[in-house]
């Protein structure tokens, strides 16, 4: 193999790539991103056996081939490469090294054959359709936040993405994601071709990963679902991963519907307010208090041992009197997701969950239980 590549382009391309890769593991070959070339395109591969990521770029290809190599150390020479400069790469079988040069820099890299990868299987996919990159994005952005990091409830280690009926029975694609704390629900117009998809739990590293082939909103992306892979691409990058494998919880039967009382305020001065008061809290707890009465929100904190604080925001709030606590993390997280002006709280009592809104959409809505303070 032997190929002239742009750096800026071989830079995207590894960068992909390197970032699927697990610093720790136990299986060399998984270490390296498998490099191919062949036409006037290189692709490079890169797979933790659970998640794989295929990027492409354009480059002059001279001699056709493959080889694998370090995915890390592939990554650190081209970052630190001159910006704009042509790169190189020569993979020699006899002597199992990959030389690399851009002008007057000169590396030789150790190589693994390319027979020794493992590349995920290929899957009979139950629904295909192709997704604005917005939607997407807003999609798992939202509520990605709620997912959970307990181990021991595996399912809920990332965003459920399924086909729901949503406000006037219509037919939506909706992401929901929860910890047992706190809840998000997400709706998107439901995609040409996609009533067919089966529910599907995306993995957190999954998430994560898809979030870079969001960023441009003209894009289209074309996903691709099963029971047990999902594989969002691009023309240049295809994501293909493996599922969890579990039930996703009846999320619906926690969602309040008779929450009566009814909050408006400033999001981002919620969210500063909230922050600020915080800041005096225990590491522990983060529990700030809430007491609304008469379109006043007082917040505060009490940590008795260290500090304690209060601020009062003019708010839209006309029922009775209430007092309820919260962990402030949660209610930072999910401040930070309103798009809109305001944010809508419905509540019912000190007990029981909480409901937000963004104003009137309710495209996204999220759910947070209260704690004692």
């Amino acid at each position: 193999m032997k190929i002239a590549i742009e750096r800026t382009a071989l830079l995207r391309a590894v960068a992909q790539a390197q970032s699927v890769v697990e610093r720790r593991n136990t299986i060399p070959i998984l270490a390296n991103v498998l490099v191919e070339a062949e036409g006037d395109t290189v692709s490079l591969r890169a797979t933790d056996l659970d998640i794989e990521v295929v990027d492409r770029a354009p480059a002059r290809v001279e001699r056709a081939g493959a080889t694998t190599v370090s995915a890390l150390l592939l990554h650190d020479i081209v970052r630190k490469l001159p910006e704009g400069a042509l790169v190189q790469l020569a993979a020699d079988p006899a002597t199992e090294r990959l030389a690399i040069q851009a002008g007057r820099s000169q590396f030789a890299l150790a190589t693994l054959p390319r027979e020794d990868f493992p590349v995920m299987a290929s899957s009979e996919y139950a629904c295909s359709f192709v997704a604005p990159a917005g939607a997407l994005r807003r999609l798992f952005d939202k509520s990605k936040f709620a997912i959970s990091t307990e181990e021991t409830r595996y399912y809920l280690n990332g965003v459920y993405m399924h086909v729901a009926t949503g406000d006037g029975g219509v037919k939506v694609l909706r992401c929901v994601a929860t910890d047992g704390h706190r809840l998000a629900r997400i709706d998107a117009p439901l995609p040409p071709g996609a009533a067919a998809m089966p529910g599907v739990i995306v993995p957190r590293k999954t998430v994560n990963e898809l979030r870079k082939l969001l960023d441009d909103d003209a894009a289209e992306i074309a996903v691709s679902v099963s029971d047990t892979k999902v594989r969002f691409a691009t023309p240049e990058i295809t994501l293909t991963s493996k599922v969890i494998d579990g039930t996703f919880p009846d999320y619906a039967r926690v969602i309040p519907t008779q929450n009566a009382r009814r909050l408006e305020v400033d999001a981002a001065e919620f969210a500063r307010a909230v922050d600020r008061v915080a800041t005096v809290s225990s590491e522990r707890a983060r529990a700030v208090k809430l007491q609304m009465e008469d379109d006043r929100l007082v917040l505060s904190v009490n940590a008795p041992d260290t500090a304690a604080a209060q601020e009062e925001l003019a708010v839209a709030y006309g029922a009775d009197r209430l007092e309820i606590g919260f962990n402030a993390k949660y209610l930072l997280e999910i401040a930070s997701q309103v798009d809109r002006e305001n944010a809508v709280f419905l509540f019912n009592t000190p007990g029981d969950p909480t409901l937000m809104r963004e104003g009137s959409d309710t495209s996204a809505v999220y759910v947070v239980m209260p704690m004692r303070v």
